[in-house]
């Protein structure tokens, strides 16, 4: 079975009391620009989303299973799962995956009574957490190349939204799989999810 790449740029940080989940709009199929407005940022639950990389349809089903999993988990425990707890969730399904693996990379970000926490996944549910930033996607390379140059400790939402989008307008420029008309840009904090789409 041959699986064709696809290209992806997504950015994950942490800044004061929110966390910021950044992705461009392209979705290629091998040479194909299937897509110029693709959703790459999916929300979970009202404190958790979740960006994806890699075939679409195996992240869409992933999302699917999660939420029913949240909402299973605060009907028994009457919380909401914790971000970590989520992560740690994500990374057994992708896990018990691995002869068929889902063709994915994720980040899953969120705030929760911890602060802001972000993790990044590998399609085999390797699980990271990153304490200031990350990111995932043919165009990651470049996009952590802004990152490392750029992040500081304790940002606002504003400086983490414009870093975000330098870094995502960066990997633009240079990789061939990242690219569209505008940068979808997800604002976490305790009171829940906001996404915003920027032009380019």
């Amino acid at each position: 079975m041959k699986i064709k790449k696809t290209g992806t740029t997504t950015v994950g940080i942490i800044c004061k009391d929110a966390v910021i989940l950044a992705a461009e709009k392209k979705s290629t199929l091998g040479y194909l620009v299937a897509s110029k407005e693709s959703e790459k940022i999916l929300p979970l639950d009202t404190h958790i989303a979740m960006t994806i990389a890699g075939a679409s349809g195996d992240a869409q089903v992933l999302a699917r299973y999660l939420r029913a999993e949240f909402k299973l988990f605060e009907i028994e425990h009457r919380r909401k799962i914790t971000v970590k707890g989520a992560a740690v969730l994500l990374s057994n399904i992708l896990q018990s995956s691995k002869y068929f693996p889902y063709y994915v990379q994720l980040i899953i970000g969120g705030v929760d009574d911890t602060g802001p926490k972000i993790f990044d996944l590998d399609a085999i549910g390797g699980i990271e957490e990153a304490k200031k930033f990350t990111s995932t996607g043919s165009g990651s390379p470049i996009a952590l190349g802004v990152l490392e140059d750029q992040y500081e400790e304790n940002m606002s939402v504003e400086e983490a939204k414009e870093l975000a989008k330098r870094a995502i307008k960066a990997a633009i420029e240079r990789d061939i799989g990242s690219g569209g008309r505008a940068i979808d840009i997800a604002i976490i904090t305790k009171d829940g999810i906001r996404i915003e789409t920027l032009p380019i």
